[in-house]
């Protein structure tokens, strides 16, 4: 694949007003995501991630956990046909997984070592966006290999080869981090380290992305469970929304070290089919993972959210648990 093959309006494709225009591949390859038609975009990311793909833009998405970052990038990517790759910077991945290795490999019934590239020198060669999750997370000597290609050329050195890769002109590069670079101060995020200015600065575009409003992360729960796709289920659904939104209240006040985020609200929904009870879809879902001494403030949320006391179990309908549970409020 030698590179994109057509260019698409932004306002056509996805609904935002703008005039940009972006190069798109005709063709889909294996390495483009799916598209999920009930994901819901944000336009200032959207638009920031689309500078990326257009003009080459070094693009950092900055957020919470749960606010589907990869996602928005994958998205993007699955709409423009861009084949796509995500790497998680977790402890084990070392700068040999990034830049390659010596392998010994069998060639005609002989056993020789061979040089296998590492995902950083493959993609550079490709019209490939490469995307680096939890990029805060890294360990020091991952992070300066990623910084060799974030300079304006991109040229990447392979010492062990005695070779320059020149990045493919359609070569992108994204990241997903929770801290911006500025490590563990509120306890969250254990493992991620503060980055240094030199590697903040490198990133031509940072986005911040939030949480939804509580209609859109409504529609996108009933998207995913549209067993609930009624009037009790969309009730149901609304009051989980809003004690997902008491949870991240609590957090930001201080109240609360756990928040719920759209994708414990999903799972929230789906374990409500299961176990054919909100209560205890909730305590199994998401307030067994909350500290003991913290409980009595999500109960109390829960209280507020549906009117009724978090250890009293709702009553469904005729007994079916698509149904909701009876005096659900909003």
């Amino acid at each position: 694949m030698s590179g994109p093959d057509r260019t698409v309006l932004v306002r056509a494709l996805f609904g935002i007003d703008s005039d940009l225009m972006v190069p798109a591949f005709s063709e889909r390859d294996p390495h483009v995501p799916d598209i999920d038609d009930a994901y819901c975009f944000n336009p200032e990311v959207t638009l920031a991630i689309l500078a990326g793909f257009s003009r080459n833009r070094r693009v950092m998405v900055q957020g919470l956990h749960g606010t589907g970052k990869s996602t928005h990038i994958e998205q993007v990517a699955a709409r423009l046909n861009w084949p796509c790759v995500r790497v998680n910077l977790d402890g084990h991945v070392s700068r040999l997984d990034l830049v390659g290795k010596d392998a010994i490999v069998v060639r005609d019934d002989v056993q020789v070592t061979e040089f296998q590239e590492g995902i950083v020198p493959w993609a550079l060669q490709r019209p490939v966006a490469l995307v680096f999750d939890e990029y805060d997370a890294g360990r020091p000597d991952v992070m300066f290999v990623i910084q060799r290609i974030l300079e304006r050329d991109g040229r990447f050195t392979l010492l062990d080869q005695n070779r320059v890769i020149e990045p493919h002109p359609f070569f992108r590069l994204f990241a997903t981090t929770n801290t911006v670079g500025l490590g563990n101060l509120n306890g969250l995020y254990h493992g991620t380290q503060m980055l240094n200015h030199a590697q903040i600065d490198r990133w031509n575009v940072v986005a911040t992305l939030n949480y939804l409003s509580r209609d859109e992360e409504t529609r996108i729960v009933l998207a995913r469970v549209p067993e609930l796709e009624h009037d009790a289920g969309r009730a149901l659904v609304g009051s989980m929304v809003g004690m997902a939104g008491l949870t991240r209240k609590g957090f930001a006040a201080g109240d609360l070290s756990t928040l719920m985020s759209p994708r414990t609200v999903i799972s929230w929904a789906e374990n409500c089919l299961v176990f054919r009870d909100p209560a205890l879809a909730f305590r199994l879902t998401f307030l067994n993972k909350c500290d003991e001494a913290e409980r009595p403030i999500v109960a109390e949320y829960y209280q507020r959210c549906f009117d009724v006391e978090l250890d009293t179990p709702s009553q469904w309908h005729d007994g079916d648990a698509s149904r909701g549970p009876q005096g659900s409020g909003g």
